[in-house]
């Protein structure tokens, strides 16, 4: 019953459940099938291991939506893993996933992921997620999920939040709808937004802006942009509120002191 899936949720948010009752990092959150496209092939994506200062994190876009994401101990996570963008000789320690379509999941899970997160339950209730693996915590802010033709899938995909090194990082996923008050609680703060501006298989452009001002975070890294010019689109949309600089490298390091003080945008090259 929903009652019951919100009342875990409830109990594992606030630390009241002992399988997944972990310590805080930062102020995030409210504590303060089968793939038609065949089997998976592997991309070429390199991965350089290489230390990472305590009050970093370092951000790397794969592509699509995929990002790998290195903490300050050692901890890897990949985000909207799948079997077409993963760098080949990495296992990451978390990955999450969600499941509108292929390209955002894989059932093929190398030996050696600690802990898989899936952004839907495949039993049809609501995904609830919290866990620890050394510095880095994750948990999922479930949300729904547009089905062509046959309406509304509940709790269909997850926003989930990477907290490390006193940073927030949200990944909205495959996210079809602005985010109602209980979405940004239980989100907390976020200092970095990775957000899909597609703006046609995800949610449109300006819901797309109108979540940016929701969570007010105060970095903002496109993803998803798969159509020539769907990119340039969505930064003309957003020039008048927010600044735009590029960079040339898909790797990114962030930290707390260098965050801008107002929402602005970086895009990283990918696509």
């Amino acid at each position: 019953m929903r009652w019951r899936e919100w009342i875990l949720r409830l109990l594992v948010l606030a630390g009241l459940a002992p399988a997944v009752a972990l310590p805080a990092f930062a102020s995030c959150g409210v504590i303060a099938g089968t793939q038609p496209f065949g089997p998976p092939r592997w991309q070429p994506v390199a991965y350089r291991p290489a230390a990472v200062a305590p009050d970093q994190v370092r951000l790397t876009f794969i592509g699509h939506a995929s990002f790998l994401i290195e903490t300050p101990d050692g901890a890897t996570a990949i985000t909207d893993y799948n079997g077409y963008n993963r760098p080949a000789n990495l296992v990451p320690d978390i990955i999450t996933m969600n499941n509108a379509h292929s390209t955002h999941y894989t059932d093929d899970i190398p030996p050696g992921v600690r802990h898989v997160l899936r952004g839907w339950d495949p039993g049809g209730g609501m995904a609830v997620h919290n866990v620890q693996w050394r510095d880095l915590r994750v948990f999922n802010v479930p949300t729904n999920v547009r089905e062509y033709g046959a309406g509304t899938r509940q709790n269909g995909n997850s926003i989930f939040v990477f907290s490390a090194a006193d940073l927030c990082i949200a990944h909205l996923s495959h996210i079809h709808h602005t985010l109602t008050d209980t979405h940004l609680r239980e989100l907390g703060p976020i200092d970095v937004l990775l957000a899909p501006v597609d703006g046609s298989w995800t949610t449109s452009q300006e819901d797309v802006l109108t979540v940016i001002g929701q969570i007010k975070p105060r970095l903002v890294i496109p993803m998803h942009f798969i159509v020539s010019n769907v990119l340039e689109r969505f930064l003309a949309k957003a020039a008048p509120q927010y600044p735009a600089r590029f960079s040339n490298s898909p790797e990114v390091l962030l930290t707390r002191t260098a965050l801008p003080r107002r929402t602005e945008i970086l895009v990283l090259p990918g696509h």
